[in-house]
């Protein structure tokens, strides 16, 4: 007999990870009264003193990766288009198209 797997919000983790980084109560404790397993309290109160200082991370550095990704994904896209180009002068036998050097 399985149980049905619970879905925690991000909030919900937030704040039993806060309550075991303030270490008021054991984590025995906060698992009986948050109903969450000793093991997952751990699990999330690691996971937010490794990524904690991401919270903080400014605009700018958020646009730098937002901008790397989407260069990533253009550059991608190009390099598809170069191959299906290529595929077509291929099967239809067309060695160079119209403003193929530009």
């Amino acid at each position: 007999m399985s149980e049905k797997r619970i879905r925690r919000t991000k909030e919900f983790k937030f704040k039993v990870a806060i309550e075991a980084i303030k270490g008021h109560k054991t984590i025995s404790e906060l698992a009986a009264e948050f109903s969450v397993h000793p093991n997952q309290i751990t699990e999330w109160k690691k996971e937010l003193l490794e990524h904690g200082a991401d919270i903080f991370v400014s605009a700018t550095e958020n646009d730098g990766k937002r901008i790397e990704e989407e260069r990533n994904d253009l550059y991608r896209a190009v390099g598809q288009q170069k191959v299906q180009i290529d595929w077509l002068k291929k099967t239809l036998g067309i060695s160079r198209l119209p403003n193929d050097g530009l």
